[in-house]
Parts: C-alpha cells; sequence; structure tokens
C-alpha cells in the first residue's frame, strides 16, 4: 500500500460517502486529537519499535506469557467505618474469588490525625477504614495471613506509618518481613499535582520517601515501595497523553531523588510500580498502556543505565474510572466499567479494581461490591482475551495512537525536565494548570453536548427508583475515638516518648527514619503522634494558588 492508494481511496471513495452523509461531528479522542478516517499499514511502525512481549521495550507486555499462564490479580478496593467493618468485607471479598486485598483509607488517617482530633469530626470511617494504632491494624486483618495474601494500601503522606504497622502485624502473625507481599502507593508528588492529601513539604516528603525505599530493599525485599499514580490525575480532569506524561515525571522524579540519596538504581528500580486509570475510550486506553510500558523501559536503560530488566518493566495496577460514573441511571455504570476494565485487560494490566454501580452516591453496597468482580472474573473466564497476549498488537490504528501518546507525552516530560524536574514544575504549578485546562475544556464539551454522556445529557430520564446504599453509622465516629484514647492510656508513656524523640531526631539528621517509625508503632504510639513529630521537624505545605 502506498500514500497513492491511500489518497484515491479519500477522494474517490470516502470523499464521495462523506459528500452524501457528512461524519458525525467532535470525533477526537481525550486531548480533543482527531480520530482519522482509516488507519492503514503506513500507520503502523517498524517491528523493531513494538517488540515481542517479555523483551525490551515491552510494548506488548512484561510477561512473554501474559495471562496464559495466570491471571492478573482481582484486587477490590475497599475499606470503610471500623477496622472490624473492613475485615468483615476483606473476608467477604476473598470467599467471593478476590485475588488480592487493596485498602481504601478514611481521610483523617491520610492526613496524619487520629479519629479523636478535632479535625477529624465528620470524617472517620467514611470514605475509608479508620487506623489510629496497632491495635486497628490487628483488627484490620485479623484472621487474614498476610503469608498467604499480597496487599495494596492507598495510602501516601502517612505511607511509611502503614507500613510499619502491617510489618508490625506481620510479626505477631509470625510472617517475617522478608515474606510480606504487596504495594504501598507512597506517591506523594501526585498528591500536590491533583488530590491534595499530602502533609509536608515535597522535598521533606522525598527524603521520607526514599528512606522507605532503602529500608524495604533491605528488609521487605517483595514489597512494591512505591505505585506511582496517574489515576487521581487522571480522576482530576487530565487527558490520557497528561496522565501517560505526568505518572512518568513523577517516576523519574522518585528515581533521581533515590540515586542521589545514594541507592544504585538496580536495587531499588524492579520493586517500583505504577496505577492506571482505565477511562472510556478503549482504543486510547489501551494505547496509553502500551506507550506507557515503552517510555518506561526506555527512560530506565537509556537515561538511568539500569542493567537489570526488571528496572525496565512498568508493572502497573489499574482502576476503572470513578470519574466516568454516574449518580442517573447507574446501571449504566456497569457497562461503562465492563469497557473500562476490558481496555486494562488487553493493555495488559497487573492487576485491577472494578468500581460498582452506586459508587457516584455513596460507598458501594455489599451486592454492588460482587457484582464489580463479578465483571472481572467474566471477561477472565468467559470473555477468552485472556487466551491472547496484547490480542489488539499490530492494529494500525492502536499502534498510530500508541505512537501518538509516547509522542506527546515525551514532549511534555521535555518540557518538565526543561524547567528542572517535576518537583520544581508542581512547585510552579505546570501540571495543577494544564490538568485544570483539559477539564474544564472536558466539561465544555459534557455542557455543549458535543461529548455525550448516556444517562445525563442524552436519553435522560425524568423520574428514577433511589437503589439501597450503604450508610455509615455516625456512632462510628466516637466508638473509634474512644478506642483510641483508651489504647493511649494503657501504654508505657516513657517507652512512647523515648520512641518519639528518637524518631524526631533521626528526621532532624540524616539517618533513615523507617527503623525509628517501625519501632514507634509497636510501642503503641498512634499515627497522629507520629505525623505530629515529622511535622514539627518538616513543617505543613500549604499550596499555592495557580491561576
Amino acid at each position: 500500500m502506498t500514500e497513492d492508494d491511500l489518497r484515491r481511496w479519500r477522494e474517490r471513495t470516502w470523499g464521495k460517502a462523506v459528500a452524501r452523509v457528512p461524519e458525525r461531528p467532535h470525533l477526537t479522542r481525550s486531548g480533543g486529537e482527531p480520530v482519522a478516517p482509516l488507519y492503514t499499514p503506513l500507520d503502523a511502525p517498524d517491528f523493531a519499535r513494538v517488540g515481542f512481549p517479555g523483551e525490551h521495550p515491552y510494548t506488548r507486555g512484561v510477561q512473554p506469557t501474559m495471562y496464559r499462564g495466570s491471571l492478573w490479580t482481582m484486587r477490590q478496593y475497599a475499606g470503610f467505618g471500623t477496622a472490624r467493618q473492613s475485615n468483615e468485607r476483606y473476608r467477604y471479598l476473598l470467599s467471593q474469588g478476590t485475588t488480592g486485598l487493596s485498602v481504601a483509607f478514611d481521610l483523617p488517617t491520610q492526613m496524619g490525625y487520629d479519629s479523636d482530633h478535632a479535625l477529624a469530626m465528620g470524617e472517620v470511617g467514611r470514605v475509608g477504614v479508620a487506623i489510629d494504632s496497632l491495635h486497628d491494624m490487628r483488627v484490620l486483618f485479623d484472621g487474614i495471613p498476610l503469608d498467604e495474601v499480597s496487599t495494596s494500601m492507598t495510602i501516601n503522606a502517612t505511607a511509611s506509618t502503614l507500613l510499619a504497622l502491617y510489618v508490625a502485624v506481620g510479626k505477631e502473625q509470625g510472617v517475617a518481613a522478608s515474606q510480606l507481599r504487596g504495594t504501598i502507593q507512597n506517591d506523594v508528588l501526585k498528591e500536590y499535582i491533583a488530590r491534595g492529601t499530602y502533609i509536608y513539604p515535597p522535598r521533606a516528603s522525598m527524603r521520607i520517601i526514599t528512606d522507605l525505599f532503602r529500608w524495604c530493599a533491605a528488609e521487605v525485599p517483595k514489597w512494591n515501595t512505591i505505585s506511582i499514580s496517574g489515576y487521581h490525575i487522571r480522576e482530576a480532569g487530565s487527558t490520557a497523553a497528561q496522565e501517560l506524561a505526568f505518572t512518568l515525571a513523577d517516576g523519574i522524579a522518585y528515581v533521581e531523588a533515590a540515586i542521589a540519596a545514594g541507592l544504585p538504581v538496580d536495587d531499588f528500580a524492579p520493586r517500583l510500580s505504577f496505577f492506571f486509570n482505565a477511562h472510556n475510550d478503549l482504543i486510547e486506553e489501551v494505547a496509553k498502556f502500551r506507550a506507557a510500558r515503552r517510555i518506561w523501559a526506555n527512560l530506565m536503560r537509556d537515561r538511568f543505565g539500569a542493567k537489570n530488566p526488571k528496572s525496565c518493566m512498568l508493572r502497573f495496577h489499574t482502576q476503572t474510572a470513578g470519574s466516568t460514573l454516574a449518580a442517573r441511571q447507574i446501571d449504566n455504570n456497569v457497562v461503562r466499567v465492563t469497557l473500562q476494565a476490558l481496555a486494562a485487560v488487553l493493555g495488559g494490566t497487573q492487576s485491577l479494581h472494578t468500581n460498582s454501580r452506586d459508587e457516584a452516591l455513596a460507598l458501594p453496597t455489599e451486592a454492588s461490591v460482587k457484582l464489580a468482580l463479578r465483571t472481572q472474573q467474566v471477561i477472565a473466564h468467559e470473555s477468552g482475551v485472556a487466551a491472547y497476549v496484547d490480542p489488539l498488537g499490530g492494529s494500525w490504528a492502536l499502534e498510530r495512537v500508541t505512537d501518538e501518546l509516547e509522542a506527546e507525552a515525551l514532549r511534555l516530560i521535555a518540557e518538565i525536565d526543561g524547567m528542572g524536574g517535576m518537583v520544581e514544575a508542581i512547585e510552579r504549578g505546570f501540571p495543577q494548570q494544564e490538568i485544570q485546562n483539559a477539564a474544564y475544556a472536558a466539561q465544555l464539551a459534557i455542557d455543549r453536548g458535543e461529548s455525550v454522556v448516556v444517562g445525563v445529557n442524552r436519553f435522560e430520564e425524568e423520574a428514577e427508583p433511589m437503589p439501597e446504599l450503604l450508610r455509615i453509622d455516625p456512632a462510628i465516629e466516637a466508638e473509634q475515638a474512644a478506642s483510641t484514647r483508651a489504647w493511649r492510656a494503657n501504654r508505657d508513656p516513657v517507652v512512647v516518648r523515648d520512641r518519639l524523640d528518637a524518631l524526631t531526631q533521626a528526621a532532624s539528621g540524616t539517618d533513615g527514619v523507617m527503623p525509628h517509625i517501625l519501632g514507634a508503632v509497636e510501642a503503641g504510639v498512634t499515627l497522629g503522634e507520629i505525623a505530629d513529630a515529622l511535622r514539627a521537624v518538616f513543617g505543613e505545605y500549604r499550596e499555592q494558588p495557580f491561576l
């Protein structure tokens, strides 16, 4: 096929058809880029740029057999109320076929406040589970053997404390830290960009994160020490290309910080992991995942000199897009989630969470969670796609969009590099402003009807029955606060003071903080007390307005 062949088709065949029946308007991708009328072999890259699965640059997947050997981890994100309530939900999910746990924490836990703190009022147990102490972590994993499950914890500013609590509970169960498997999100940079659950200034946060890298490499070698998250960047309104660029630029910043702290790249890079959003445009999303692997593989090899192939493998968890869930006609959300989950699988994810149909209204009910899990299981066992490695690879449209996303992401990364890196770019408000502009453009398209949301701005219904929703009992806040006060009253105050003093001294100097955080939680120090000790050294970050 030649350019002349394509030109002939456009003029003689496509042109005549469009003259009779014009194409629908607004046929674009998430960033407004037009979708071409036809993709052909002229759009396909050289095979060397695509490669084989399990080989550099991993465009087609990090494993040669992908799901032909073992399926992705079905890791349903859950947590609400007290540790006891969340433990019951975890046991239920495991009984229904979940193969990995994923813990959601409430806002006070994320922000470093115990449940009896004044700033925790009204938020205890609302959007996740409340964890204040070793007692709470014990209850959260009661009856769940930590040597048999892989656990992901979506926590950032207080990630080091939550990991220390998990290690302490494992030790109590007789499970050595070296045997624990899982992931801590631990990605604070995206909090400054898109989400807001930060505590300390960026450079202090980077110090804590690199301390955790070093400690885990020695003590918890099977643990993924960070889940570099594009999910929240996309939820804030970014395009697919921006999600790629800003996530990988965050990854570059973490690698640079670890190297600057004296860690050899191949000592920590194999345990880096990523977390992406799966949105509605199936072709663009599959292309995004493939482009992410290729960009990261080349960055690690060419920019950072990684020699271990595992340092170049971008492994990622995916969650379906919460921002696409509608509060109207919520059964439509099941269809959205199914398409998004399919995109993640076709794109080669290592683990997956599927959102529930009612999450635009409340935390999901048990029935909704089961349906979301069954969605993954049907894709895995009935759709047939898990028998193929990169089944869409070689599609002219997919390969072209993969190349376009790669090029746009690399352009943005180069712009961030020109500012001095991601920390400097955040301080200047660059990614924040880019996301705000993209979110505004996307909302305008919905408001104008150019972007159709079924049941919201087209095919609406006058009246809808209110589904049964999960309600959090307000009484749990007082119960949790009382439990935390009782925990504090039964500790050795001298040991507590000594452990906090040791932590403060380490944070003020150059020693790693992780051994001292672990020692503190084992002595009964609470999450809020540890956060306050670090606040006293590092201070708190105050967001700067960017207009």
